[in-house]
């Protein structure tokens, strides 16, 4: 034995990544514990890079991308064990008594929560503990906001009183649209481009570039109330989905630069089948959810007309929203007891479920994830499933 490890650390690192590159997670950690040098040697990234790359949530996505490099892939590869298997603990960060309609942002240890008609920055702990005093209170809706969005200048927040406001984050600088005559459910940017849509049926497109600060560009009829918005990565396109109460598809892709249709997504429509939330993966993958309780993945390479997959809510329950990790996982959020269901795009069925609300029914408003754990706004408490573990936890 002594002798074959010997051979083992004499081979080439290429040959030796090669290797250990036809291990398992398990034969990996085995191997790790055999002596000192490999124990060094298998906790670089490069050696649990295959793993990685199926595991449900290591922060790799399919363009090649790492969403957590600060974190070694030695560790969330332990963790992406915890959220496939439903390892986890719940708690409750923050409690109101007023049902609201929440949202919530991630970037990095920040944690963005809109209450009423204010958002609040908070600070994540480490050790998972309840949220206390907020590091800074953004305000000037005079109604409650109903979406808003992180970018790395600027916070935009979208209101019930038809206002959108957005804050640079490094300077006193505050603009305000007068976005739309009705509330503004739904806003998104992505670089200098920013989409907003709303209850009076129309969605806008918006420039937060200095020479045009403030300006629409464009003002789109939707003929349907807007539900959800979201931008492509490249910037040329962007797509609403609406509460398909009147004749047009619930789901649609327009062009950003001359504001016209480039298409319609899915048919035919069920009335009232409204897309409450969609977000894209690439230029030509996305996912949507709604009242119709699926879950659908839409690659426009293939067809607009029809998705190449979807998932059914197992409990025939709206789903009010989703995130996917941009690999293998999607978690989803539902309209009754605070259910968030983790589900593997290569599996048909749910992989998981969590009930977050036992005493009354409430919605998953909102949901965003990070390496190691679950944030979800409900109408009363922002919850979160920490899935680190016991080992994990007294490591970190």
């Amino acid at each position: 034995m002594m002798m074959m490890m010997a051979a083992l650390l004499q081979l080439p690192e290429d040959a030796l990544y090669l290797v250990l590159s036809y291990l398992d997670c398990v034969s990996l950690g085995r191997l790790s514990q055999v002596c000192r040098a490999l124990y060094v040697f298998t906790k670089r990234d490069a050696v649990w890079r295959t793993v990685a790359r199926q595991c449900l949530h290591s922060g790799l996505t399919r363009p090649g991308a790492d969403l957590y490099p600060e974190i070694p892939l030695k560790e969330r590869v332990k963790v992406s064990r915890n959220w496939a298997r439903g390892r986890c603990t719940s708690d409750a960060l923050l409690r109101w008594r007023t049902n609201l309609l929440p949202w919530i942002q991630l970037e990095r240890d920040m944690l963005y929560l809109s209450q009423a008609a204010e958002i609040r920055a908070y600070h994540l702990r480490t050790n998972g503990r309840r949220l206390h005093k907020p590091l800074a209170v953004f305000s000037g809706h005079q109604e409650d906001v109903c979406q808003f969005v992180v970018t790395d200048t600027h916070l935009i927040s979208a209101g019930g009183d038809g206002k959108i406001i957005a804050r640079h984050r490094w300077s006193p600088l505050v603009v305000e649209y007068c976005g739309h005559m009705q509330e503004v459910n739904c806003i998104d940017c992505l670089g200098r481009v920013m989409v907003s849509g709303s209850r009076d049926r129309t969605a806008r497109v918006w420039t937060l570039s200095s020479e045009r600060l403030g300006e629409c560009a464009h003002t789109i009829a939707t003929y349907d109330r807007v539900w959800s918005v979201a931008i492509s990565p490249s910037l040329s396109s962007f797509v609403t989905g609406t509460a398909c109460c009147q004749n047009f598809a619930p789901l649609r892709m327009w062009d950003t630069e001359r504001g016209q249709l480039v298409t319609h997504l899915g048919g035919p429509f069920r009335r009232g089948a409204g897309v409450l939330d969609v977000t894209f993966e690439s230029p030509v993958l996305l996912l949507s959810c709604g009242y119709d309780t699926y879950i659908r993945y839409w690659d426009l390479r293939a067809s607009s007309r029809k998705c190449v997959m979807e998932w059914e809510e197992p409990h025939d329950s709206a789903l009010y929203c989703l995130q996917s990790n941009g690999s293998h996982m999607i978690a989803s959020g539902s309209s009754y007891y605070g259910v968030v269901r983790l589900w593997d795009k290569r599996h048909a069925r749910c992989l998981q479920s969590f009930q977050l609300s036992s005493s009354t029914s409430s919605p998953v408003y909102c949901l965003r994830f990070n390496a190691s754990h679950l944030y979800a706004a409900l109408a009363t408490t922002l919850c979160a499933l920490d899935f680190r573990g016991p080992v994990s936890r007294s490591g970190r």
